[in-house]
């Protein structure tokens, strides 16, 4: 028998060619098929290498069978970009089995039809090519396919399409599908649909990814049916569902996925407890609540990843169970508490990311976890020390700790072994001291932000030789950044980009023009005076790009100078005079805000701003009239022209502007009526006209902004009935005082519910009617509670994109008897003033309903009967002025159980009775209940300051003991007033990062937003 075997096995090797060695026709097919491809030759790694004297099988992406036909074909990322469409060289590769054209360009062309020639492929990867058009029916043909990847074919407009054949009849033809990818192919299916399509037909199914598919949700139970399921990655669909438990139930399941899917309710933790899930993935599903279960010992999960989800609660100490973890994502969710030691025993952790959650105490040990290279845990409450653990730690290289409340100083360290470390982030915190010498033994060092904290002594520059570092900002500390001789330049950083100085109690400037990387300078609120020197727009050979010397004492430009591209110049709250320097071309955000720039805007403006975002020239002493050259600065998201001079009419084309966010020429002399040219879908988010001497009306097209936010036109000369059409915006501020309006405020029934509309000032107009018939319950913008953990800190504000920056909206509202300016408009600030106007009837018991207002100004109509006891129910409630109305009755008992009151004035009215005793009532004046001759007891009674004297009713009081009580309880009402505003903002300032921006000054707001440091 061993004979024969072998006698076999040598006629057989007589028969047929040398072992795996190229057919002729064969080679003659590839040959060909490189000769009519486009392709790069200077970036190609294996066609370029395809040579007739060599074996093909021997060539780079090339694999034959025993027999010398060529199975396998790897031309993934060879930058072929044309030449395959009808390729009878390609298709007559018959013997194919693995087909791989990945990562080229063949520039939104439809699959070639030819692909159905190669009848024998298993493997099939068409990804990332830009394909476009109808998947064709000739890929149906491929039935012997066990792996189909015709994902990321999406540019621009062009898409891949799966709508006929539809995905029911790929699955129903090509039955031995094991991996199928799908991703950016536009499939547009219902939930019930695609499940049913896939798990009734494709029953050996381990791979099943369909990212942003356009498929819709729930996922349907018939996907258990693909029992050997082990990735399912849905990312990108619009889902609108809760995650069904049922998941669980895949036993083999390995890669969860479900990504930006709009995903609602309480995720199941059964899914967590999954033996075989190493990796999930649920983040940016805001609506997406849960906690972590108590894991179990030697979990398989390897990767988590739940940023920007509602996951809340604490993290259980069972997470040092998951002995294998490497990836944590936990950024922008809910979570609270200490983090548990045992996350400093995860071994294999390699990233965790806890940032923009509530946690607080200290940051564990993490001398364990030696293989960690990634740690943010910004933007919590994390308090204490910066552990020297951490620099200890040889594999880390990114290491963000800013905006939390860690104090005290970061300790030297003499035997420092993180040379691998890279990134340094520790910005607003409380840390103090010098700043540590090891910071500059960092040699692999590129970015150190030390910003905003409380870093003391004497720095020289000089110090910093790391020889990576292209990021530096010392900004903001108490430090002071000392030069050398006015006449040497500073050193070259070698790699050098960014450098942020900012209240650096600089006095001139360093000479930068050695540091020729350098794009970004922000010497911003130093002490900084006369000339800003020509040589600084030479820096980089004009490599700057972004450039803030906000905040100086600067009061002219060195000549002659000449701006380079810049993309930012921020010259805002200086003492520059005389004519408004013209914007380089190349700009995206301009201020020269609070200065004092003289003569009108140059009429050709627009055409250097054609590709800005920002222009701001508020606050100078500009005269003359609006160039109508502004409206070819077709970028522009932000214009801001007011508190100037400026005359004339406002140019009809502003507000045909789509790309315009915020219109702010108020505090001018324009005059005139607002054009009526609002464009249909307009971005408009704010309007403000105020203190200007405009007329007319309301435009109608104004009601074609459905983003409109802020609309303010005070203290004008406008004659119209209330604006009941904006109830179809998304407005949260309403100013019309100081006009002529007229009429009630009762609106059609399309138009009575203002479902955002927080702050209402129409106070001194002509408006009139019966108060009384007004449904205070359809204005549900001051009814809903803020239970969001971030809405107190919340406010209106638009952000733009190109640089990264935001236009912080503000308004100034009458509060407790004072005009005030509110610098930010926070979402829980609610205020109702309907003062100096002829409204009559009794206030409508709904008003009760408004549970989150907090001003609230009747005063000055004509209001009869009785304060509705409902009142007691707006528990947040600090302002209440109802003077010089015609109530009358008693004050209701339930007024004094507002706590949150400070300022109350319910004078010159026809109220009677006792006033009502309560903690806040006793810190109010008798001012606040003059002119009610009915009313008796404290405070209006000069008994009830002698120590255990009765009340009585109201009798005669001498003028010397009234002026003397008034004077007493003015204040006392004063300071409590303002010890109450003291104290919330030290507490806000010290517990709450976001309200820190309102002490850091604008100028920090716009470098930390324009000139992003990291």
């Amino acid at each position: 028998m061993k004979t024969l075997f072998f006698l076999s096995v040598f006629c057989i090797t007589c028969i047929l060619p040398a072992f795996g060695q190229c057919l002729d026709d064969q080679k003659s097919l590839l040959l060909g098929l490189r000769n009519s491809l486009r392709f790069d030759l200077s970036y190609s790694t294996k066609l370029v290498h395809w040579n007739h004297t060599k074996d093909c099988c021997n060539w780079d992406g090339v694999e034959c069978d025993v027999f010398g036909h060529v199975i396998s074909l790897q031309l993934d990322n060879e930058t072929i970009s044309g030449g395959i469409e009808n390729s009878e060289y390609l298709f007559n590769l018959s013997y194919l089995e693995k087909l791989n054209l990945a990562f080229n360009s063949f520039n939104y062309i439809q699959i070639p039809k030819g692909i159905s020639n190669l009848a024998n492929l298993t493997h099939l990867n068409l990804s990332s090519n830009g394909f476009a058009g109808q998947v064709p029916c000739e890929v149906l043909r491929l039935k012997k396919l066990v792996s189909l990847d015709l994902s990321h074919n999406y540019y621009f407009a062009s898409q891949l399409k799966l709508e006929n054949p539809d995905l029911n009849m790929l699955a129903q033809n090509l039955k031995e599908l094991k991996e199928l990818y799908l991703d950016l192919v536009n499939i547009s299916a219902q939930g019930n649909d695609w499940c049913h399509a896939i798990s009734s037909s494709l029953p050996d199914l381990r791979i099943l990814s369909l990212r942003y598919c356009s498929l819709s949700g729930p996922i349907d139970s018939s996907l258990l049916e693909l029992r050997r399921l082990s990735v399912l990655q849905l990312d990108g669909n619009d889902l609108a569902s809760e995650v069904p438990d049922f998941l669980a139930n895949f036993s083999g399941l390995t890669t969860l996925s479900l990504r930006f899917c709009s995903l609602l309710g309480s995720f199941p933790e059964k899914i967590f407890e999954m033996p075989s899930l190493q990796n999930l993935d649920l983040s940016d599903n805001i609506l997406l609540s849960g906690t972590f279960p108590n894991f179990l010992h030697n979990g398989s999960l390897r990767t988590i990843v739940l940023s920007h989800t509602n996951f809340s609660g604490t993290l259980p100490d069972s997470i040092g169970n998951l002995t294998i973890l490497s990836r944590l994502y936990l950024s922008g969710c809910s979570f609270f508490g200490p983090i548990p030691l045992t996350v400093g025993n995860l071994t294999e952790l390699t990233d965790l990311d806890l940032s923009d959650n509530n946690f607080i105490s200290s940051i564990p040990s993490f001398n364990l976890s030696k293989k960690l290279t990634y740690l943010d845990a910004s933007y919590n409450s994390l308090t204490g020390n910066v552990p020297s653990s951490l620099f200890a730690l040889p594999s880390l290289i990114w290491l963000w700790l800013s905006d939390n409340e860690f104090h005290g100083q970061v300790q030297e360290l003499s035997n420092l072994s993180s040379s691998s470390l890279k990134v340094l982030d520790v910005r607003y915190n409380h840390l103090e001291g010098p700043i540590p010498k090891f910071f500059s033994e960092l040699e692999q060092l590129t970015r150190l932000l030390l910003s905003s904290n409380k870093f003391n002594g004497t720095v020289q520059l000089e110090m910093f030789k790391n020889p990576h570092l292209y990021i530096l900002d010392l900004s903001h500390n108490d430090l002071l950044v000392q030069l050398t001789d006015s006449d040497s330049s500073l050193p070259p950083f070698p790699n050098i980009k960014m450098l942020g100085l900012a209240s650096c109690k600089l006095q001139r400037f360093a000479n930068l023009l050695r540091q020729s990387s350098l794009t970004t300078l922000d010497l911003s609120s130093n002490e900084l005076k006369g000339e800003i020197p020509n040589w600084i727009w030479e820096i980089g050979y004009g490599s700057l790009i972004n450039l803030n010397l906000s905040n100086n004492l600067l009061h002219s430009f060195q000549k002659p100078y000449k701006f380079p591209s810049l993309h930012v110049l921020d010259l805002h709250s200086n003492q520059l005079q005389g004519e408004l320097p013209i914007p380089p071309l190349s700009s995206l955000y301009v201020d020269y805000s609070y200065n004092y720039f003289t003569n009108s805007i140059p009429n050709d403006i627009g055409h250097f701003l054609s590709n800005a975002d920002f222009f701001s020239v508020s606050n100078n002493n500009l005269t003359g009239e609006i160039p109508p050259s502004i409206c070819s600065a077709t970028a522009l998201q932000v214009l801001d022209l007011s508190a100037n001079a400026l005359t004339g009419g406002i140019p009809p084309c502003l507000p045909k502007k789509k790309k315009l966010g915020v219109l702010s020429l108020g505090k001018n002399n324009l005059s005139g009526t607002i054009p009526d040219t609002f464009s249909v879908n307009c971005s408009l988010k704010t309007l403000d006209l105020q203190k200007n001497a405009l007329n007319g009306k309301i435009p109608g097209s104004l009601a074609n902004c459905p983003f409109l936010e802020v609309l303010n036109i005070g203290n004008n000369r406008f004659e119209d009935t209330f604006p009941c059409m904006l109830t179809t915006t998304r407005l949260h501020v309403l100013i019309l005082r100081s006009n002529k309006f007229y009429g009630d405020l009762h609106c059609p029934k399309a138009f009575q519910e203002w479902s955002y509309l927080q702050i209402i000032d129409i106070s001194t107009n002509n408006f009139s009617g019966d108060f009384s018939l007004l449904n205070f319950s359809k204005w549900k913008g001051m009814i809903r509670a803020n239970d969001n953990k971030k809405s107190q800190y919340d406010h209106l504000r638009l952000d733009f994109s190109e640089v990264g920056g935001h236009y912080q909206d503000a308004v100034t509202v009458t509060m407790k008897g004072l005009v005030m300016e509110l610098t930010k408009i926070l979402l829980i600030f609610t205020c109702i003033d309907l003062s100096n106007n002829k409204f009559h009837g009794e206030i409508p018991y709904s008003i009760g309903d408004l549970k989150s207002l907090y001003v609230l100004n009747l005063s000055h109509n004509e209001l009869t009967g009785p304060i509705p006891a409902s009142i007691g129910n707006l528990t947040q409630l600090g302002s209440l002025d109802l003077t010089a109305n015609k109530l009358t009755g008693k004050i209701p008992a339930e007024l004094a159980s507002l706590t949150s009151i400070s300022f109350l004035n319910l004078s010159h009215n026809r109220l009677s009775g006792k006033i009502p005793e309560g903690p806040q009532f006793q810190t109010f004046s008798a001012a606040s209940f003059e002119g009610n001759d009915g009313l008796y007891g404290c405070p209006v009674d000069a008994s009830c300051n002698k120590k255990g004297s009765g009340v009585s009713p109201p009798g005669f009081q001498t003028e010397e003991v009234h002026l003397k009580k008034e004077i007493d309880w003015d204040y006392v009402s004063a300071a409590l007033g303002f010890a109450m505003g003291f104290g919330s903002t030290v507490w806000l300032t010290l517990h709450c990062k976001r309200w820190r921006e309102m002490f850091f000054g604008k100028v920090d707001q716009i470098y930390l937003k324009i000139f992003p440091m990291c």
